[in-house]
Protein backbone atom coordinates (compact mmCIF):
# COMPACT_ATOMS: atom_id res chain seq x y z
CA UNK A 1 0.00 0.00 0.00
CA UNK A 2 1.38 3.42 -0.91
CA UNK A 3 1.66 6.10 1.75
CA UNK A 4 -1.08 8.06 -0.01
CA UNK A 5 -3.50 5.13 0.13
CA UNK A 6 -2.48 4.33 3.69
CA UNK A 7 -3.16 7.94 4.69
CA UNK A 8 -6.64 7.89 3.17
CA UNK A 9 -7.48 4.62 4.92
CA UNK A 10 -6.23 5.94 8.26
CA UNK A 11 -8.19 9.17 7.82
CA UNK A 12 -11.40 7.25 7.13
CA UNK A 13 -11.00 4.92 10.10
CA UNK A 14 -10.19 7.76 12.47
CA UNK A 15 -13.29 9.61 11.25
CA UNK A 16 -15.37 6.60 12.23
CA UNK A 17 -13.59 6.21 15.57
CA UNK A 18 -13.60 9.91 16.48
CA UNK A 19 -16.39 11.57 14.47
CA UNK A 20 -16.57 14.79 16.49
CA UNK A 21 -13.21 16.39 17.15
CA UNK A 22 -11.83 19.83 17.84
CA UNK A 23 -9.08 21.60 19.67
CA UNK A 24 -8.69 20.41 23.25
CA UNK A 25 -7.69 23.90 24.38
CA UNK A 26 -10.67 25.93 25.57
CA UNK A 27 -11.13 29.34 23.97
CA UNK A 28 -13.95 31.61 22.86
CA UNK A 29 -11.87 34.27 21.12
CA UNK A 30 -9.03 33.79 18.66
CA UNK A 31 -6.42 35.66 20.71
CA UNK A 32 -7.06 33.31 23.62
CA UNK A 33 -6.04 30.36 21.46
CA UNK A 34 -2.69 32.07 20.86
CA UNK A 35 -2.22 32.45 24.61
CA UNK A 36 -3.26 28.88 25.38
CA UNK A 37 -1.12 27.25 22.73
CA UNK A 38 1.92 29.10 24.05
CA UNK A 39 1.16 27.90 27.57
CA UNK A 40 0.66 24.35 26.32
CA UNK A 41 4.34 23.89 25.48
CA UNK A 42 5.56 21.09 27.78
CA UNK A 43 2.25 21.25 29.64
CA UNK A 44 -1.05 19.41 29.35
CA UNK A 45 -4.01 21.08 27.70
CA UNK A 46 -6.10 20.19 30.75
CA UNK A 47 -3.84 22.21 33.03
CA UNK A 48 -3.75 25.11 30.61
CA UNK A 49 -7.54 25.20 30.51
CA UNK A 50 -7.58 25.64 34.29
CA UNK A 51 -4.79 28.21 34.50
CA UNK A 52 -6.20 30.54 31.85
CA UNK A 53 -9.42 30.95 33.80
CA UNK A 54 -7.55 33.02 36.40
CA UNK A 55 -5.56 34.81 33.70
CA UNK A 56 -8.64 35.93 31.78
CA UNK A 57 -10.56 36.84 34.92
CA UNK A 58 -7.85 39.38 35.71
CA UNK A 59 -7.02 40.34 32.11
CA UNK A 60 -10.17 39.84 30.01
CA UNK A 61 -9.03 41.27 26.69
CA UNK A 62 -5.98 41.91 24.51
CA UNK A 63 -5.47 45.44 25.78
CA UNK A 64 -5.62 44.41 29.43
CA UNK A 65 -3.11 41.64 28.90
CA UNK A 66 -0.86 43.95 26.88
CA UNK A 67 -0.87 46.44 29.76
CA UNK A 68 -0.25 43.79 32.42
CA UNK A 69 3.05 43.58 34.24
CA UNK A 70 5.01 40.60 32.92
CA UNK A 71 5.72 39.45 36.47
CA UNK A 72 2.00 39.35 37.22
CA UNK A 73 1.41 37.21 34.13
CA UNK A 74 4.28 34.95 35.14
CA UNK A 75 2.84 34.42 38.60
CA UNK A 76 -0.48 33.27 37.16
CA UNK A 77 0.91 31.01 34.43
CA UNK A 78 3.69 29.48 36.56
CA UNK A 79 1.81 26.16 37.00
CA UNK A 80 2.20 25.59 33.24
CA UNK A 81 5.98 25.58 33.56
CA UNK A 82 8.52 27.86 31.88
CA UNK A 83 6.58 30.75 33.38
CA UNK A 84 9.13 33.47 32.71
CA UNK A 85 9.55 32.85 28.98
CA UNK A 86 5.87 32.15 28.42
CA UNK A 87 4.83 35.34 30.24
CA UNK A 88 7.35 37.36 28.25
CA UNK A 89 6.09 35.98 24.93
CA UNK A 90 2.43 36.45 25.83
CA UNK A 91 3.02 40.05 26.87
CA UNK A 92 4.98 40.88 23.72
CA UNK A 93 2.44 39.13 21.51
CA UNK A 94 -0.52 40.99 23.02
CA UNK A 95 1.28 44.32 22.59
CA UNK A 96 1.76 43.61 18.88
CA UNK A 97 -1.88 42.57 18.46
CA UNK A 98 -2.96 45.78 20.20
CA UNK A 99 -0.61 48.12 18.36
CA UNK A 100 -0.51 46.60 14.87
CA UNK A 101 -3.66 44.52 14.41
CA UNK A 102 -6.36 46.43 16.30
CA UNK A 103 -6.59 43.66 18.87
CA UNK A 104 -7.22 40.94 16.30
CA UNK A 105 -4.95 38.13 15.19
CA UNK A 106 -3.48 38.09 11.67
CA UNK A 107 -5.24 35.78 9.25
CA UNK A 108 -2.21 34.52 7.37
CA UNK A 109 0.54 32.06 8.23
CA UNK A 110 3.45 34.41 7.50
CA UNK A 111 2.28 37.15 9.85
CA UNK A 112 1.38 34.67 12.58
CA UNK A 113 4.95 33.39 12.55
CA UNK A 114 6.20 36.91 13.27
CA UNK A 115 4.40 36.97 16.62
CA UNK A 116 6.50 36.22 19.73
CA UNK A 117 6.17 32.62 20.86
CA UNK A 118 4.37 31.49 17.70
CA UNK A 119 6.01 28.71 15.68
CA UNK A 120 4.77 26.57 12.82
CA UNK A 121 2.74 24.27 15.07
CA UNK A 122 0.89 27.18 16.70
CA UNK A 123 0.39 29.00 13.40
CA UNK A 124 -1.05 25.88 11.78
CA UNK A 125 -3.41 25.35 14.70
CA UNK A 126 -4.72 28.90 14.39
CA UNK A 127 -5.05 28.73 10.61
CA UNK A 128 -7.01 25.50 10.85
CA UNK A 129 -9.19 26.12 13.89
CA UNK A 130 -9.81 29.85 13.63
CA UNK A 131 -9.77 30.47 9.89
CA UNK A 132 -10.70 27.05 8.53
CA UNK A 133 -7.65 26.89 6.29
CA UNK A 134 -5.63 23.76 5.46
CA UNK A 135 -3.34 22.98 8.37
CA UNK A 136 -1.12 20.24 9.73
CA UNK A 137 -0.24 20.55 13.40
CA UNK A 138 2.85 18.47 14.17
CA UNK A 139 2.60 18.18 17.94
CA UNK A 140 4.16 15.33 19.90
CA UNK A 141 1.19 13.03 19.29
CA UNK A 142 1.29 13.63 15.55
CA UNK A 143 5.02 13.04 15.26
CA UNK A 144 4.93 9.87 17.35
CA UNK A 145 1.91 8.35 15.65
CA UNK A 146 2.67 9.05 11.99
CA UNK A 147 6.10 7.48 12.50
CA UNK A 148 4.55 4.40 14.12
CA UNK A 149 1.91 4.13 11.40
CA UNK A 150 4.47 4.30 8.63
CA UNK A 151 3.22 7.53 7.10
CA UNK A 152 6.69 9.02 7.52
CA UNK A 153 10.04 7.25 7.70
CA UNK A 154 11.56 7.84 11.12
CA UNK A 155 11.37 11.62 10.91
CA UNK A 156 11.41 13.47 14.23
CA UNK A 157 11.87 17.09 13.15
CA UNK A 158 8.43 18.79 13.32
CA UNK A 159 8.84 20.82 10.13
CA UNK A 160 10.09 17.82 8.15
CA UNK A 161 7.16 15.76 9.42
CA UNK A 162 4.78 18.55 8.41
CA UNK A 163 6.26 18.77 4.93
CA UNK A 164 6.10 14.99 4.48
CA UNK A 165 2.44 14.92 5.55
CA UNK A 166 1.51 17.71 3.16
CA UNK A 167 2.54 15.31 0.38
CA UNK A 168 0.06 12.61 1.36
CA UNK A 169 -2.75 14.20 3.42
CA UNK A 170 -5.54 15.95 1.47
CA UNK A 171 -5.42 19.64 2.50
CA UNK A 172 -9.04 19.71 3.63
CA UNK A 173 -8.41 16.76 5.97
CA UNK A 174 -5.22 17.96 7.66
CA UNK A 175 -6.59 19.89 10.61
CA UNK A 176 -9.14 17.31 11.78
CA UNK A 177 -6.69 14.47 11.07
CA UNK A 178 -4.23 16.01 13.52
CA UNK A 179 -6.95 16.56 16.13
CA UNK A 180 -7.92 12.89 15.82
CA UNK A 181 -4.30 11.87 16.33
CA UNK A 182 -4.39 13.67 19.68
CA UNK A 183 -7.34 11.57 20.82
CA UNK A 184 -5.78 8.37 19.51
CA UNK A 185 -2.47 9.25 21.14
CA UNK A 186 -4.08 9.83 24.51
CA UNK A 187 -6.49 6.90 24.49
CA UNK A 188 -4.65 4.16 22.62
CA UNK A 189 -1.25 4.87 21.11
CA UNK A 190 0.25 6.31 24.25
CA UNK A 191 3.77 7.59 24.83
CA UNK A 192 4.43 6.68 28.46
CA UNK A 193 3.15 3.11 28.27
CA UNK A 194 3.16 0.49 25.55
CA UNK A 195 0.58 1.27 22.86
CA UNK A 196 -2.70 -0.60 23.25
CA UNK A 197 -2.62 -2.12 19.76
CA UNK A 198 -5.25 -4.72 20.63
CA UNK A 199 -7.95 -2.05 20.79
CA UNK A 200 -6.67 0.22 18.00
CA UNK A 201 -8.80 0.71 14.92
CA UNK A 202 -5.60 0.78 12.85
CA UNK A 203 -4.00 -2.40 14.21
CA UNK A 204 -4.13 -4.30 10.89
CA UNK A 205 -2.56 -1.51 8.82
CA UNK A 206 -0.15 0.12 11.27
CA UNK A 207 3.53 -0.52 10.56
CA UNK A 208 4.39 -0.86 14.25
CA UNK A 209 1.31 -2.72 15.50
CA UNK A 210 2.33 -5.15 18.19
CA UNK A 211 5.94 -3.96 18.20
Amino acid sequence: MTKEKLALEIIQRLKEEYPDVGCTLDYDQAWKLLVSVRLAAQCTDARVNVVVQDLYEKYPDVNALAEADVKDIEEIVRPCGLGRSKARDISACMKILRDEYDGKIPDNFKDLLKLPGVGRKSANLVMGDVFGEPAIVTDTHCIRLVNRMGLVDQIKDPKKVEMALWEIIPPEEGSDFCHRLVFLGRDVCTARTAPHCEICCLRDICAKAGV
